[in-house]
C-alpha cells in the first residue's frame, strides 16, 4: 500500500467527508442500540470494500478509485467514509419513525442521494469509469444495496425489540 500517487482535490475531499460524517456520527444524539450501530458501521465498510475489491478494480475493473492504480491510503479513508453513512440511512429511517409504506421511496431518495454522491467524487477524481462503464449502472447497486441495509435494520431491531420484552 503506498499512501498516494499525488495529493490533491480527491484526498482534499475525502477528508473533508470523513471529517464530516464522524463530527455528525458523535455529535448526533445516540438513538441506535450500540450493538446495532456497530452492525451498520461494519455493513457501511464492508460493502463499500466489498464492492471497491468486485467492480472496482477486483474481479472486474469498470472503475479507479483515487489516483493510482494500486492500493493507498485513501482507499481505506472512503471505505471509512461509508461506515457512518450506513449508520445515519438508518438512523433517519428510525429517528423518522417511517411506516413501513415508505420503504421504496425512501430507497429511491437515497439512490438519487448516492448518484449525485458519485458525480460529485468522479468531479474531484474520487472516482475515474473505465471500459465504458456508465454512471447509470451504479443505481441497481444502490438499490440492492440500500434495500438490503433496510431489511437488516427491520430484522435487527425486531430483533432487539424481541430481546428487551424477554428480559424486561
Amino acid at each position: 500500500m503506498i499512501l498516494w500517487e499525488k495529493f490533491d482535490s480527491n484526498e482534499w475531499y475525502l477528508l473533508l467527508l470523513l471529517i464530516l460524517a464522524y463530527v455528525l456520527f458523535f455529535v448526533l444524539p445516540k438513538r441506535l442500540p450500540s450493538g446495532m450501530t456497530v452492525l451498520f458501521l461494519l455493513w457501511g465498510f464492508a460493502g463499500s470494500t466489498l464492492f471497491d475489491f468486485t467492480i472496482g478494480g477486483g474481479l472486474l475493473d469498470y472503475y479507479r478509485v483515487n489516483d493510482s492504480e494500486r492500493y493507498e491510503l485513501f482507499d481505506l479513508v472512503l471505505y471509512f467514509t461509508f461506515a457512518p453513512v450506513s449508520y445515519f440511512y438508518v438512523y433517519i429511517w428510525d429517528r423518522l419513525q417511517l411506516a413501513r409504506h415508505s420503504f421504496i421511496p425512501y430507497v429511491i431518495l437515497w439512490t438519487t442521494m448516492g448518484a449525485l454522491m458519485e458525480w460529485i467524487s468522479t468531479t474531484t477524481g474520487v472516482i475515474s469509469y473505465k471500459d465504458e462503464y456508465e454512471p447509470f449502472y451504479s443505481i441497481p447497486i444502490f438499490l440492492v444495496v440500500q434495500s438490503f441495509t433496510l431489511l437488516l435494520y427491520f430484522w435487527s431491531k425486531e430483533d432487539t425489540d424481541k430481546n428487551k420484552s424477554i428480559y424486561n
